[in-house]
């Protein structure tokens, strides 16, 4: 009964309380009179503020339209070209057998045989199309001959530069380009795009991609590893290919681009389409000053960009070779396929795969690339999420049980969505409340069917040293796991290997090893310890094991822009201008509906209201009725309870006893919210110094404070910093 159906109430962006425990100091409060507020409803205790619409910021200019930059990414690749030593030779041209030409063809495209042994294709009308195939029928069948496609742009590996120029072409009209690609080559890029698949298969992240499909998202920015698109070979081998990919440029392209690409569709081409994308998470994330470059490359890759493709238009930068997309090792194969495998035969029960490893070693690559393949089979994947400081689908410091129906082609920030069921723990680790965390895994355990015959993805921490490895085995032994994937690097796992028969033996947390006796092995009382597949990957990328040291790659940005991506839900989805979060209307909520906890650490009752002003709350259903004596609901402990999704707490009203709060939750699920709990998870702090529209000071942010006072400001740990002990090591 708690978020009903809303009334109006203007109030000011600008209200602002001292903040005591937390990093961001705020000033005091100001809100408008009562009698300014309109349409009272007393049975309605969420209503609307109607908040002032700002003009947006200005968002920086594209990466590939620096001329600066430009001419300096070209000298270079100009200064570093070198000719190659060996001449490559191309394909001879081979006489066209009897079977080929005895292959009967489709009404469409009736054939005559000439004296020469070839064959011209005619069609019905004189359109400009059959013009077209008759010269390229003509090129292809000249004098007896098959003559291929050009060694050089037929041949498998990248795309990129000179190549992108013979296989690709940029729509007139609209602002798209398509692609022909040939078996097994391959498009590494940064940027961002919509992918339609025209003709053929294509790959990406495991998740395969055919004609007739929808458009498929992808996101490849500097924060991870670049997306790379490979061609598959076509599954029908007797299709017509020439009639079929005819019709299909026709519809994208102009008469001398269609016939240019024409010239290179056979039987294992793959044709894509690529348009620009822009949603209202890119505008969200572009309007902050260092979000602006996040789908450019990195510094690191800026040499290895072409800027001079007909895609770079439609925010994508091709990368050359030398830039590697995803590196899998051969038992990182052997793992995949193994699990697949298992999902797809009779197995007793559904496959539960439980993943884990040390920090940075790839976890969430690969149970992303496994999600993606399993879906090539199966329609939808359950997914129980364990990490707290690296989630896969919400803000970090949530534990969540998701069915994912839509591939995942692009880091966390780019797909996240409400679970089926989620718990807010409030922090990135679980360290100070081992308890709370495996009873919260075990709740959200409980709430799924257990009739489901859909496999289970169990993504767990990075934590594989004392506490954290007891974890995992309490996990092994609670949940009905049929596989566990242990990722490590340089030869080794970094922690003890989690086989059967290391189980035996092992202590957890909670659980412990049966205890056995003499009797034991006379007696039929003793049962087996339940089985399970042990798999070892040891991943080969690049900077394996070590944390990002580049811009947006290290897990404080990360968890950052999951959070970011989170409220941008916000914005309206229509194109148009970005609202500051100041200038958005808020619910009101009176303190005697909803109770207030912190979870993460003990404030006085008397500072509560100072700690979770101005942050970021967790919206939880609490199993028992909210009572009030007049005043607000504070909860003396950290309940395990359902969480629905997340607000901002834009303000609180001392005199009439309201809370003034932001959130995308849908009204008709806000009506059985009646807790607000508060976690360490803080905004980002460009979403507070970042506010157009104000002159002076900023809401929310305040220069009157001295920092000189001992313990005035936040502790920061740069975990980044090597020690003394570990230089030159």
């Amino acid at each position: 009964m708690l978020f009903n159906v809303l009334r109006p109430h203007r109030a000011s962006s600008q209200f602002c309380i001292s903040h005591h425990p937390r990093s961001v100091y705020l000033r005091v409060m100001k809100v408008k009179k009562p009698s300014e507020v309109r349409g009272h409803a007393k049975s309605q205790k969420w209503k609307d503020v109607r908040g002032k619409r700002l003009r947006p910021p200005v968002s920086s200019s594209d990466f590939s339209s620096s001329p600066v930059m430009h001419r300096m990414i070209k000298e270079h690749q100009v200064s570093v070209k070198k000719k190659p030593n060996v001449k490559r030779l191309k394909n001879k041209a081979k006489l066209v057998s009897d079977s080929k030409k005895s292959a009967s063809q489709p009404e469409v495209n009736k054939s005559c045989t000439r004296t020469n042994g070839s064959s011209a294709f005619t069609m019905d009308s004189d359109s400009e199309d059959s013009q077209d195939w008759k010269e390229y029928s003509q090129s292809i069948h000249g004098n007896g001959v098959e003559i291929s496609v050009d060694a050089e742009d037929a041949r498998p590996g990248r795309l990129d530069g000179e190549a992108l120029h013979f296989c690709a072409e940029r729509g007139d009209r609209q602002n798209h380009a398509v692609l022909v690609m040939q078996k097994d080559q391959t498009l590494c890029f940064r940027g961002k795009c919509f992918l339609t698949c025209l003709y053929g298969r294509v790959e990406v992240m495991g998740f395969t991609i055919e004609e007739g499909q929808q458009s498929y998202p992808l996101f490849s920015p500097a924060s991870h590893f670049p997306l790379t698109v490979r061609a598959l070979e076509n599954s029908d081998g007797t299709r017509d290919d020439r009639s079929e990919a005819s019709l299909i440029l026709r519809k994208h392209l102009a008469a001398a681009s269609r016939k240019k690409l024409l010239k290179r569709v056979t039987s294992n081409s793959s044709i894509i389409l690529l348009e620009p994308m822009e949603t209202p998470l890119t505008r969200f994330l572009s309007s902050f000053t260092e979000l602006s470059e996040l789908f450019s490359p990195p510094v690191s890759e800026l040499m290895s960009a072409v800027l001079d493709t007909p895609l770079n238009g439609l925010g994508v930068i091709p990368l050359v070779s030398s830039v590697e997309g995803l590196k899998m090792s051969k038992s990182y194969k052997e793992a995949l396929n193994s699990v697949v495998s298992a999902c797809k035969g009779d197995i007793d029960g559904c496959a539960v795969i439980l993943v884990c490893g040390t920090k940075n070693v790839g976890k969430s690559t690969f149970i992303r690339t496994l999600i993606n393949i399993l879906l090539n089979h199966t329609t939808s994947v359950d997914y129980l999420e364990g990490d707290l400081g690296q989630t896969e689908f919400t803000p970090a410091g949530c534990l969540s049980l998701s069915t994912v129906r839509e591939p995942l082609l692009g880091p966390p920030f780019t797909h996240q969505r409400t679970p089926e069921h989620m718990i807010y723990y409030g922090q990135s680790s679980c360290e100070s409340d081992l308890d709370r965390y495996l009873e919260s895994l075990k709740s959200l355990w409980r709430r799924r069917s257990q009739t489901r015959e859909t496999p289970v993805i169990i993504n767990t921490m990075g934590w594989v040293k004392g506490f954290g490895f007891q974890l995992l085995v309490d996990m092994i032994r609670l949940f009905p796991i049929s596989h566990v994937v242990q990722l490590g690097h340089s030869g080794s796992t970094q922690c003890p290997a989690l086989t059967p028969d290391f189980l035996r033996t092992a202590h957890g947390c909670q659980t412990h090893p049966p205890a056995h006796t003499a009797l034991d092995e006379f007696t039929e009382r003793h049962t087996p310890p339940r089985s399970y597949t042990h798999l070892i990957v040891q991943t080969e990328f690049q900077g394996v094991g070590c944390q990002g040291t580049a811009k947006h790659q290290r897990s404080n940005e990360h968890r950052e822009l999951s959070l970011l991506a989170y409220l941008s839900q916000l914005q309206s989805p229509d194109p148009g201008p970005v609202r500051p979060l100041h200038s958005l209307t808020p619910y009101q909520v009176p303190h005697t509906a909803v109770a207030l906890g912190v979870i993460h650490c003990e404030v006085a009752p008397s500072h509560m209201f100072y700690a979770a002003n101005g942050s970021l709350v967790g919206l939880c259903c609490l199993g028992e009725k909210v009572t009030s004596k007049g005043g607000p609901v504070l909860l003396p402990q950290a309940p395990i309870c359902p969480c629905v999704g997340f607000g901002v707490l834009r303000g609180i009203d001392m005199v009439r006893g309201l809370y003034f709060l932001l959130t995308a939750v849908d009204p008709s699920i806000l009506r059985n919210v009646n807790c607000l709990l508060l976690g360490a998870i803080s905004l980002p702090s460009c979403i507070l110094t970042t506010q157009p529209g104000f002159e002076g000071e900023l809401p929310y942010v305040t220069t009157n404070y001295s920092f000189d006072l001992t313990g005035a400001g936040k502790l920061r740990v740069f975990k980044g910093l090597m020690r003394p002990s570990q230089i030159g090591m």
